[in-house]
């Protein structure tokens, strides 16, 4: 990414010590579900986040997710979310539906509330496809949330 010298640039910054995380899984799919979220705790671990500042909440599929993440981030107990499942291709429409309608309400929880939303919900052709990505994605999704929140911090403040 190139640098500006006159220009003041927001550096990427992982540091998640002062952050108060939430997550939401959804108990479809449960192993795939639980690699997610334990990839993910291993990592806002790894990058600060004390484990009394992590909280869990688990809802039966990925159309419950929002609602839920909505939930968390107006309880102003929370400076970032993650959102953890896998939608599996099947032989109907109904894939399209879930995995569609469940990113825009993510993105309409971060968009009206200011809460940066980590979408950790895998869409796949099938569950080898999911085994095989939920460990990356769940310690990506913890990244991003941390990094999210703290440019969220930074924005804020008066220079």
């Amino acid at each position: 990414m190139p640098h500006f010298d006159q220009i003041h640039e927001y550096p990427a910054n992982l540091d998640a010590s002062s952050h108060k995380v939430g997550m939401v899984m959804a108990r479809f799919n449960p192993d795939i579900g639980e690699g997610l979220l334990s990839a993910c705790v291993a990592e806002l671990k790894r990058l600060g986040v004390a484990e009394q500042d992590m909280t869990i909440a688990t809802v039966p599929g990925a159309l419950e997710i929002p609602l839920v993440l909505q939930t968390m981030a107006q309880s102003g107990r929370f400076t970032a979310l993650v959102a953890l499942g896998a939608v599996i291709r099947g032989e109907t429409y109904h894939f399209e539906v879930v995995s569609n309608d469940a990113c825009r309400g993510l993105m309409e929880v971060q968009l009206e509330t200011g809460i940066p939303v980590a979408n950790g919900i895998l869409t796949t052709e099938n569950d080898d496809q999911a085994l095989e990505r939920m460990r990356q994605k769940g310690a990506e999704c913890a990244q991003a949330a941390i990094e999210m929140a703290n440019l969220q911090k930074a924005l804020k403040k008066n220079d």
